[in-house]
């Protein structure tokens, strides 16, 4: 296992890389990352659907989210919340801030995209009515719940999950196995879900999926039934998605990465190389 030291340093290239990587390229990996964390967030879905504990049916989900981002990391896709770290590169002054940006801008809409595709594929596969339509009722639960959090919870939330999550790239960037990426990556992922912390990319399959759904009767009423209330329901809308919880919770997840990640690790640990100019 590498060092913090030696971490930082690995992070910091990679960071130049990524700045400098085709638009093209980029876009597509996001596209893919976006589709890994969906692929995630339906079969959490779909395991937990009908488990009544909400402490039991996060811990679920939270073992099994993990293998979006091992996906991600070991495909080397790019994904909106990991290239947070990006800013460690940028602090250092070894990429150019608007380059990090051009790329956070770019991965985020190709992760948008790949959530998407899968959140349409997935409703018009028919999986949706697992358990008599109950999956449907969750999902459909699930969006409304999350597309009606103020704007301070949906922050904060954003910034503890994404401190989670980059610390699980970091982890992954730490070890020099698989089993020790598989490993770094599990723990702090599980951590994340099992809280409920807020994650921007995963909300990108999470409520369009309820979306989508949410002319469906019978969903609705199952939903009902499961306890969504009726006004969070009827909110649910595209506006209520971008606004009421993709905003503040991007921003959450961009301090958790950059501050509480990305600048603590430079302070820390950010000493230049000898004899580079990194």
């Amino acid at each position: 296992m590498n060092d913090p030291v030696a971490t930082t340093e690995l992070l910091i290239q990679s960071g130049v890389r990524k700045s400098t990587s085709p638009v093209a390229k980029t876009f597509l990996l996001g596209i893919i990352a976006g589709a890994f964390i969906a692929f995630a967030s339906a079969a959490s879905n779909v395991a937990i659907h009908t488990i009544p504990s909400v402490g039991l049916a996060k811990t679920l989900a939270g073992a099994l989210f993990a293998a979006g981002l091992m996906m991600v990391v070991f495909f080397g896709a790019e994904l909106f919340t990991g290239n947070m770290l990006m800013s460690i590169a940028m602090f250092r002054g070894a990429a150019r801030p608007m380059a990090v940006l051009k790329n956070w801008v770019i991965v985020y809409v190709g992760n948008f995209a790949g959530s998407i595709l899968i959140a349409f594929l997935v409703v018009i596969s028919g999986q949706l009515d697992f358990s008599g339509g109950d999956l449907g009722a969750f999902t459909l639960k699930t969006a409304a719940y999350k597309a009606d959090l103020g704007f301070v919870e949906g922050l904060s939330l954003g910034i503890l999950c994404n401190w989670l999550v980059c610390m699980a790239v970091w982890m992954a960037a730490s070890a020099k196995s698989a089993a020790g990426k598989i490993a770094g990556i599990f723990f702090p992922i599980w951590l994340f879900i099992t809280s409920g912390f807020e994650h921007s990319v995963a909300n990108m399959y999470y409520i369009p999926a309820g979306l989508f759904i949410k002319g469906n009767a019978e969903y609705y009423a199952g939903a009902l039934t499961l306890g969504a209330s009726a006004g969070s329901l009827e909110g649910l809308n595209w506006s209520s998605f971008l606004f009421g919880n993709l905003l503040p919770v991007t921003l959450g997840n961009m301090i958790g990465g950059i501050v509480f990640v990305g600048a603590a690790a430079l302070l820390a640990f950010g000493r230049r190389s000898e004899g580079t100019g990194v």
